[in-house]
């Protein structure tokens, strides 16, 4: 494969992913990921970011970099917006191959280099707003981003261009389907780049939603012609458009989340199961959207990705040993690291000798300020009269969510 011109003097030098490995070692990519670095060439040479040592990647992006008629003994720096192992793993064999190359990244950046890898020698720090000029009309400026998503992380931005490379901010999950550009997704695909966008940002990014605010207030006054993150597509046609849909994600946590329902459930023997189709009926009766997952069948990723999104969550777990039924107790877990905070929620559930799940659920839904609705349990199976009183709460639940404005 050979590199993509994105603008004169720049091209996409990455590689797409398709592997069954987790990323992170927590979430995963069916449909792989992209690991976009970059070449800017003037008069001296830069790329930025680099890529982990997976399924070929370093070989593909060597192939590629040879494609424009450059060798890495040609580079002169190495830009690393962001330290995370994905953007950085191949920096160790790449200093072997091109030694010359200086290594630039944020003040904090750099000790993360000398940790990292053991590389003390060739570094450069660079302070927010500094710039380096290549020559031949290519200038690059730094804007430090912490905590979107790590503490060193920054953006670089090329002045003449006006490519803005955005790091992990804008990026998404998903192997780009022969394209790189927004302007090139057919119609039918959209649906998949949003989506593996959302969950890549309610997985990744979520935590540090005030950040990406920040970030965003700080280059609103930037004129942007692409904006070029590490993974997903590259947006050239309205670069504005993925700011947006970022804007969106970041205000979620705040209660601007979207008017659907996230229902999870689990069950022992069959007796919350029984009551599930009766919530559901409720919810399907007001015609408010729902996405229901089986704990712990259904893959957190994705669980967190819909929890995040909406702002109505249904919970539909048994007492176990007077406790929360430990599959759905680590769900609720993996929700609190994630901070996915002002909800609404409705739990409902069965018990057999005693009740105690709905305690340790009040603990939670106070952590998370979550608003309550008035819960169901019941003893064993459910009567007509429990399944009938679970239609008219989830009913009534669903209403709630619809009718808020």
């Amino acid at each position: 494969m050979t590199a993509i011109e994105i603008k004169p003097g720049i091209w996409w030098i990455g590689v797409n992913v398709r592997s069954h490995d987790l990323f992170e070692g927590l979430w995963p990519i069916p449909h792989g990921v992209s690991l976009n670095s970059y070449l800017v060439k003037g008069e001296k040479t830069a790329i930025i970011d680099l890529v982990r040592e997976w399924s070929g990647s370093s070989r593909n992006l060597l192939t590629q970099l040879h494609s424009t008629g450059i060798a890495p003994q040609d580079v002169d720096y190495v830009i690393l917006n962001h330290l995370e192992p994905d953007h950085t793993e191949f920096v160790q064999n790449f200093r072997r191959i091109a030694p010359q190359a200086v290594i630039i990244s944020t003040p904090k950046g750099i000790e993360m280099t000398k940790h990292f890898f053991g590389i003390t020698e060739g570094l450069k720090a660079v302070e927010d707003g500094e710039q380096l000029d290549l020559g031949g009309g290519k200038r690059l400026l730094f804007v430090h981003t912490p905590f979107v998503h790590w503490p060193e992380t920054m953006m670089t931005y090329e002045l003449t261009t006006k490519v803005l490379f955005s790091c992990d901010a804008f990026g998404g999950f998903g192997a780009l389907k022969g394209i790189l550009f927004d302007d090139q997704v057919q119609e039918s695909d959209w649906a998949f780049y949003y989506d593996e966008m959302l969950r890549y940002y309610a997985n990744i990014v979520a935590n540090f939603s005030r950040m990406v605010l920040r970030a965003i207030d700080k280059l609103a006054g930037t004129e942007v012609s692409v904006i070029a993150p590490s993974h997903g597509l590259v947006w050239r046609k309205n670069p504005g458009e993925v700011v947006a849909y970022y804007k969106k994600f970041a205000e979620y946590p705040t209660g601007k989340a979207e008017k659907g329902i996230t229902l999870l459930w689990s069950s022992m023997y069959g007796n919350t199961k029984i009551a599930t189709d009766a919530v559901m009926r409720g919810i399907a009766r007001e015609q408010v959207p729902m996405e229901v997952f089986e704990v712990p069948l259904a893959d957190e990723s994705y669980i967190l990705a819909s929890v995040f999104k909406n702002k109505g969550v249904v919970v539909g777990a048994p007492t176990y040993e007077t406790k929360l039924f430990p599959p759905m107790a680590h769900v609720l877990d993996s929700i609190m690291r994630k901070n996915m905070t002002n909800k609404k929620v409705f739990r409902y559930g069965s018990y057999g000798w005693s009740g105690g799940a709905q305690r340790e659920f009040d603990a939670i839904a106070q952590t998370l300020k979550w608003e309550q609705f008035t819960p169901l349990e019941f003893q064993g199976a459910p009567t007509l009269e429990d399944l009938h009183k679970a239609e008219e709460l989830a009913a009534a639940f669903a209403r709630s969510i619809r009718e808020e404005g």
